[in-house]
Order: C-alpha cells, then sequence, then structure tokens
C-alpha cells in the first residue's frame, strides 16, 4: 500500500487545474497529429470546446480524493491522467446523453449536436470515450495499478449506461413509482459520479480491503443527494446559473423523484392536471409555472429533505473511515458544497 502521510495538494484549485494541464496536452498532442495526417481539426475542437465550456470537474476530484482516501499521497502525473481520463469519459457521456434528450444548450453553450449535427456528435462523443480509454491506458500506471482499476471503470461504464437505459424507457411515462426513481439515480449518477471515481482512486493507491466499502457508505447517499438536487434545478433552475432549459425535464416528462413524489401524493384531479402538462413537447412558460406550483405544493419539501437525510447518511459515514484525517476532512467539505451548490 501507498504512504499514508497526508498530502498538502488537496487543495480543490490546485487538483482542478492539473487535471485540466493534463487534458490540454493531450488535446494538443491529437491536434498536432491531426495537422500531420491532414486530418480535419474538427473532432479535437469540439472536444476541447465542450471541456472548457464549464464544468466542475467532480468526477476526477473525487478520483483523486479516493487517492488519498486510500493512502495516496502527492499526485503524481500517472495518477493525474487517470483521473482526467475520468472527466474525459464525463464528457463523452453528456454529449450523447444531450442528443438522447434533444437538449438545446448545456453550460449555457449549444449542445454539440446542435453545433455539429446529430450524426457528427455522435462520433465525438465516440471521441472521447475511445480518448478516456488512451488517457488511461497511456497514464504509465503499473500492471498492479492497471489490473485494480480497470474492474472499476468496467462497472462505472456499465453502471452509467445501464442508468441511461432505464431512463429513456421511463422518460415520457412518469409514474408514482419513487423506488424506479431511485434506482435510475443510483444507476445514472450515483455510481459514476461520486462512488466509482472514489474507488477507482483508491484502487490506484493499492488501498486496503476496507476502504472502497466505506467510500461506499459516504458515496451513494451523497451521489442520490447530488442527482435530487440535479432534478430540483431542471424544474425551478435558473438558466442563467445553471446553463439548461428549466424547461426539458418537465416537457420531456423525466421520471424523477420529485415528480414521482407529487403524483403519489396529488387528488386525482391533481395527478391527471400533472400528466397533461408533463411530457407535453409544447409545454409553455405558462404551463411549466402550474407545473412547479403543483410540485412544490406536493413534493419540493419532501425531496429537499431527502437532500439533507442523504448528506447527513455521508457525513456520518465518515466518522469511522478508515481514511487519512486529511481525506476526511476534504470528502467532508465536499458533501458540504455538493448540497450547497447552486448550479
Amino acid at each position: 500500500m501507498t504512504a499514508t502521510t497526508s498530502s498538502p495538494l488537496l487543495d480543490s484549485e490546485a487538483v482542478r487545474a492539473r487535471i485540466d494541464a493534463v487534458l490540454r496536452e493531450f488535446l494538443r498532442d491529437k491536434a498536432s497529429a491531426e495537422t500531420e495526417r491532414r486530418l480535419p481539426p474538427d473532432i479535437t475542437e469540439a472536444v476541447r470546446t465542450f471541456l472548457f465550456s464549464g464544468g466542475k470537474r467532480i468526477r476526477p476530484m473525487f478520483c483523486v480524493l479516493g487517492w488519498y482516501a486510500g493512502g495516496g499521497y502527492g499526485l503524481p502525473l500517472e495518477i493525474a491522467r487517470a483521473a482526467a481520463a475520468v472527466e474525459m469519459f464525463h464528457a463523452s457521456v453528456l454529449i450523447h446523453d444531450d442528443i438522447i434528450d434533444d437538449s438545446d444548450t448545456r453550460r449555457d453553450q449549444p449542445t454539440v449536436h446542435r453545433r455539429c449535427g446529430t450524426g457528427a456528435a455522435i462520433l465525438i462523443g465516440d471521441f472521447a470515450l475511445a480518448w478516456s480509454d488512451e488517457l488511461l491506458h497511456t497514464a504509465g500506471l503499473s500492471a498492479d495499478r492497471m489490473h485494480a482499476a480497470l474492474p472499476v471503470i468496467d462497472a462505472m461504464r456499465s453502471e452509467v449506461d445501464y442508468g441511461q437505459y432505464l431512463d429513456l424507457r421511463t422518460t415520457g411515462r412518469p409514474t408514482s413509482d419513487l423506488d424506479r426513481a431511485l434506482e435510475i439515480i443510483r444507476y445514472k449518477t450515483s455510481a459514476y459520479t461520486v462512488e466509482r471515481p472514489l474507488q477507482l482512486g483508491a484502487a490506484l493507491a493499492e488501498a486496503d480491503d476496507g476502504v472502497a466499502p466505506a467510500l461506499s457508505l459516504y458515496a451513494r447517499p451523497l451521489g442520490e443527494a447530488f442527482q435530487l438536487q440535479d432534478d430540483l434545478f431542471g424544474v425551478y433552475g435558473d438558466p442563467a446559473r445553471t446553463g439548461k432549459s428549466n424547461l426539458e425535464d418537465l416537457r420531456s416528462g423525466k421520471h424523477t423523484a420529485l415528480l414521482a413524489l407529487a403524483l403519489g401524493r396529488a387528488t386525482p384531479r391533481q395527478a391527471e392536471r400533472l400528466r397533461r402538462l408533463v411530457g407535453d413537447p409544447r409545454l409553455d412558460d405558462h404551463g411549466a409555472a402550474e407545473c412547479r406550483d403543483l410540485l412544490t405544493v406536493l413534493a419540493r419539501e419532501p425531496v429537499e429533505q431527502m437532500i439533507r437525510e442523504r448528506w447527513l447518511r455521508a457525513q456520518r459515514a465518515l466518522d469511522k473511515a478508515p481514511f487519512p484525517p486529511e481525506a476526511i476532512t476534504a470528502l467532508r467539505r465536499f458533501a458540504d458544497a455538493l448540497v450547497a451548490r447552486t448550479a
């Protein structure tokens, strides 16, 4: 196992800057290769534009935090590249997700398929997926570290795809089934946003056997809280802050916990009205305002309570976690920041 000496590199801005530097260098190399081979520069430029048009680098940050939780020290280049690979994978997921959802904006910019066309966007997302692999496999990891990392990567990719598929199957057919809404959250968001990146970092640190389960106890409720809050932003968020429309989830009829709880608590008349409005692709601002009023009365406060309860479970999971003290402090700080965010 790697030495457990605490590291001063848990400064989140420093870590983000390191991840961004890795991504920029990787894309510069890709652009140079395109020039040498006389290939069109569109692909690299589209991925660069997407990666650097915003984004909080949450997933690579959790990968680095998992590295520290597992006893890692400093931030070696191979660990930074592995964390950057997680962000590149995230870019692929978002580009394809925006196609599936037919979204117009992402991070207050036109989505890739709006700028480049759907066919090109599919290919650009595929390039990002392939480059995620390339970043990992050229990171310089030892054979033991790569052997430990690959099962976590494989699980993360399968889980988010299953989550996307479950989301696709229920979109436009919302019900009061809260368990199904939470199942979508666990697969589509919770695992690949918090749990698997943390476990990847711990695997790279060759952590003791008890570290990964302890990370899961923290990550699962926090990942659920993160998505529950995103569901609120999708309905109540200010597009100027979130960079996304607050009509799309309502127009598409996303099967969220917010909507499931509302339908479960609604009177027959309220439920009928919600079903008429939610999922209507022509829903206008007036209809959306009516939806928000109904959702506020029926379910907003319970969802906010669910977020608080999951945040508290994540914090309590750290009380006896077998992590270095500095890692525990950083994980607590990140849990607070995720729940307190406004976009």
